[in-house]
């Protein structure tokens, strides 16, 4: 049992190292790609697989070696990673808490105003150089394709996700006539255009849209890092065990140092000896 730890931690590392040799195949295959969407999620996964390797071949070192220096490292970028991971999930929580669709009267569907989401997600969605990938990954995505189709009634009756219901589509509340739009209170009723590649794509309903998608996703991803922060801190405990058993691997003391300089006597014990010696006297 007393290297158990070790095994556990080496088997590990092992298996995530081999994980990360994919993920940053992914990252590269996606340098080559020209698709905005693609590029988009390339250096995330580029750092993601770079980290999982660091990481797993200090603790497969370490844990099958004994390198103590090793482990150390290794709990070292555990630790950070589980507090990056909390504070993460925290964030993640406190800015997915506002947001989500409005009831439409008389439709199946949802619509989903800007101004309902976090100053944070509002200010990161609205920014021109992040709005304009996004914008092409919904157009290369063709998204509002799958509705030119559709007939008044399909609109009354049926559901749309949040990024057709704002950005394929004008607001409910807008009215048209054959020359221009009615007077209204909704911007996003001046910035519809019926070309495809147009729609409502410049839309504040269309960022609603898509941040709606962002804050269910990103909750999600929240609730799961939950349980993986639970399965962290239990392998950081392990990696403890492994490292302090690399120590004692590399000393003269395999079950540690003897740090008993002395053995203190009971305090009745100069009592016993004095009635023993004594009764030697006496008889």
């Amino acid at each position: 049992m007393q290297r158990f730890s070790n095994t556990v931690i080496g088997f590990l590392n092992f298996f995530t190292l081999l994980a990360s040799i994919p993920i940053i195949g992914a990252g590269l295959w996606m340098a080559r790609s020209n698709t905005s969407c693609e590029n988009f999620f390339q250096t995330p996964l580029l750092v993601i697989g770079f980290v999982v390797l660091v990481i797993s071949l200090a603790g497969f070192v370490g844990a099958c070696f004994h390198v103590a220096w090793a482990l150390w490292v290794y709990l070292l970028i555990m630790v950070l990673l589980i507090s990056a991971l909390f504070g993460l999930t925290i964030f993640g929580f406190v800015v997915t808490e506002q947001g989500g669709g409005v009831e439409v009267p008389g439709r199946a569907y949802k619509e989903y105003h800007l101004q309902r989401y976090s100053p944070w997600f509002r200010n990161r969605i609205q920014d021109p150089q992040y709005w304009s990938t996004i914008r092409s990954c919904i157009l290369g995505s063709k998204t509002c394709s799958k509705l030119a189709l559709w007939t008044p009634l399909d609109y009354m009756q049926r559901d749309m996700s949040p990024i057709q219901s704002g950005c394929c589509k004008p607001p409910t509340s807008c009215s048209y006539n054959e020359e221009s739009v009615t007077v209204t209170q909704d911007p996003d009723c001046y910035r519809w255009n019926n070309a495809p590649t147009l729609l409502c794509y410049d839309c504040e309903s269309c960022m609603g849209g898509v941040l709606e998608n962002m804050r269910r996703d990103w909750h999600n991803i929240s609730v799961l890092n939950v349980v993986v922060l639970v399965f962290l801190i239990g392998i950081y405990s392990i990696a403890c065990c492994a490292f302090r058993n690399a120590r004692r691997a590399q000393t003269d003391y395999p079950h540690g140092h003897n740090r008993m300089t002395k053995v203190k006597p009971r305090w009745d014990y100069y009592c016993w000896r004095w009635w023993y010696n004594k009764k030697e006297e006496l008889f």
